[in-house]
Parts: C-alpha cells; structure tokens; sequence
C-alpha cells in the first residue's frame, strides 16, 4: 500500500478493526457472564441464515430456548436483530450477502465460517463484522457468546485469527513504511467508482455496465491501480479503499 493524501488516517480504520477484536472476547477463553450486556436481561433477537436447511435449522436449535436471545425469522436493524450468517467458504457471493446485511441493512452480523483466507479477513473485519465463530466450534454456549459481542458493537474473534489480522495489518504497515521515496498517489475518480462496485459484490460485467464501460476498461482501472499500489487482488483493493476513506 503507498502513501496518499490520505495516508494519516490509514492507521485509524485499521487500528479500530484491530481494537475491536483484541480488546474483547478472544475465542472459548472469555464468556462466563453471557447475560452481563443486558442491562435489564432483554433477550437479543438473533436471525440464522444459512445457505442449507439442514445448517440453518441445527443453529436454530442450538440458539432456541437459550435466555439470552430471541429466534427470529428476518433481520430488523430497528429492533436490534443481530444476523448470524453460516458459510462454508467465503465466495463472492457471500461477501455480498455479508455486505448487503451489515451496510445495506444496517444489522450487527455473526460471521459462522469453515474457513477464510488472509486476503478475505480484513475485508471482513472493515465491512463491518467484528464477531467471528469457526464452524467446528459453533456450540450453543459459542453461538451465543458471539451474539452478545455482536449486541454490544464489541469484537470476538478466535485467537488464531486474531493473530493473522495483526499480522496482515503490520505487513501492510511495514509494506509502506519501506518505500519511503513512493511517489504520493491517491485514486482517481474513475478507480474508486469501480471499487465502490466491486465492494457491493458486482462483477465485471455488472460494473461495466452500471458505469456505461467496456469489461475490457473495467479489467485495465483494475489492473491499473493494484499494480500502481502494489495491491494483491479486489478484495486488498476494497481494503484500501476503505481504509483510506475513499469508500
């Protein structure tokens, strides 16, 4: 990532991201007072979605005849309904359903997942979830536990993930503190259009024709910016979009 007009802000968003998740719940080791975010003990309404029957109605299970939250059946930002999204691996498709849930809909999410790679986790950390759940260990106590975090606007990641989102950020620190004669560049009005897209889960098909573009334009804006800013793919892009305020 280079140096921008912006750059002084770079460490906020992500020291944020960062103070979210170490500052609260690290995996199984913290949640004996599950009902200590209550305040009066109103339970928390929760909404599963899952992309099968057979994963949406084992979480139902777990969760139901818990007292600290409600089962619901859709997702309302107005009463405090947290989302808890089940996902095997984290496609595009997925992404966008995260998006559309936590900036469309404005809900606090869970995220319940097999399993994400380095270049998925801080674009889901910046996109606003900050409560994390392995599939392997989604018991009632830890569905549970994620979804009181989630309530709160607090963090709760697995140490493991924990870890590699500090690393990634201090990679990506040091990536930039090490160029210090990188020309100061920011992005044109043209690339953060494009970002702004690829953040809400469109392709490049679907780009180019929001924007009145050819894919072949899309590809080079794309090609042209992760190169110029030593980004590694879409989802690094977004993240430096993000970071730098652009979107």
């Amino acid at each position: 990532m280079l140096s921008s007009p912006r750059t002084s802000d770079t460490g906020v968003a992500a020291a944020a991201a960062l103070g979210a998740a170490a500052g609260t719940t690290i995996g199984t080791t913290v949640g004996s007072g599950l009902g200590s975010g209550l305040g009066s003990r109103r339970r928390v309404p929760v909404a599963v979605q899952a992309p099968d029957p057979i994963s949406r109605e084992g979480a139902v299970s777990q969760l139901r005849g818990r007292p600290e939250v409600e089962v619901r059946e859709e997702v309302s930002a107005a009463a405090g309904t947290v989302a808890l999204l089940i996902e095997d691996t984290l496609d595009e498709a997925a992404l966008a359903r995260l998006r559309r849930i936590v900036r469309s809909e404005g809900a606090r999410a869970v995220l319940v997942v097999g399993t994400i790679r380095e270049t998925e986790l801080l674009d889901v950390i910046e996109c606003g979830v900050g409560a994390i759940v392995w599939r392997r260990e989604a018991t009632a106590h830890r569905l549970v536990q994620a979804v009181l975090a989630a309530h709160r606007g607090d963090g709760d990641l697995p140490a493991d993930l924990l870890g590699r989102l500090i690393s990634q950020v201090g990679t990506l620190h040091r990536g930039a503190a090490g160029r210090p004669g990188a020309p100061s560049l920011g992005l044109a009005p043209r690339e953060v259009d494009v970002l702004r897209l690829v953040a809400e889960g469109l392709d490049t098909g679907e780009i180019a024709s929001k924007l009145s573009y050819s894919e072949r334009t899309v590809k080079n804006v794309m090609h042209g910016l992760t190169t110029r800013l030593h980004l590694r793919n879409r989802a690094h892009a977004v993240a430096y979009a993000l970071r730098e305020g652009y979107i």
